[in-house]
């Protein structure tokens, strides 16, 4: 038995038909499989799974195999093979950049593509991803992208949570406010923009009922950023 052999495998695609040939050939070579039809499920499939590699469609229906390859790298970094028709090269270097491990264009030799899963597991990092960080009585679900304090659900807004996810991914680390101003509106921003960070901090303590005076998860690191508070 290989080091790869019994990894588990998750396919995405919406024709059956390629999902029935990837799943018997797979399982002849001992990977177990799990597969879905639509980016959605894919998203949802691979929180619950924890797959070793994902076999990715671009073409889904729901939303795209861009955006489930987005939504995944927001809190995993599973090997994605990205197997599609679309052969354009603006195609390829767009997964590629968004996260792609490999690219295999339809039709495909079946052979090459069991090639290009064992290289992928072999090179694959081991990691501790976790959807789901919990700090006391907030919980944040990265991969569903919802928010909850004290067993309720917390409303923000996409920038509002854009912020929160930085900050608690870095928990306990102080995050500057050119590395969030660039981490949540990426290029489009400027040094003079900082006084957004002010705003939609406030908006954030609100909701999640800070007393500013006495923080509970973000702490102000005056003249720097700010700091997620670890829990006790």
């Amino acid at each position: 038995m290989t080091a790869t052999q019994g990894a588990r495998i998750l396919i995405v695609d919406d024709e059956p038909q390629i999902r029935k040939l990837l799943k018997v050939t797979l399982q002849a070579h001992q990977f177990e499989i799990h597969e879905c039809a639509d980016g959605e499920e894919a998203v949802i499939q691979a929180s619950i799974v924890h797959p070793d590699l994902i076999v990715l469609d671009l073409g889904l229906p729901g939303i795209s195999g861009m955006d489930v390859l987005q939504r995944i790298r927001e809190w995993s970094q599973v090997p994605v093979i990205v197997l599609t028709a679309k052969d354009r090269e603006e195609d390829k270097i767009a997964a590629l950049d968004g996260g792609a491990d490999d690219y295999v264009t339809k039709p495909f030799g079946m052979g090459e593509l069991v090639a290009r899963i064992r290289v992928a597991l072999r090179h694959v990092a081991k990691t501790t991803d976790e959807p789901v960080l919990r700090f006391g009585p907030l919980k944040i679900d990265l991969a569903q992208r919802q928010v909850d304090l004290d067993g309720s659900p917390v409303k923000l807004t996409p920038t509002e949570y854009e912020m929160l996810k930085v900050l608690a991914t870095h928990a306990g680390k102080i995050i500057t406010q050119r590395q969030l101003l660039q981490q949540v509106w990426g290029g489009h921003h400027h040094e003079s923009d900082s006084h957004y960070l002010r705003v939609y901090v406030g908006h954030l303590r609100k909701k999640l009922q800070e007393d500013p005076t006495r923080p509970r998860f973000i702490q102000t690191e005056p003249g720097i950023g700010y700091r997620f508070l670890l829990q006790d």
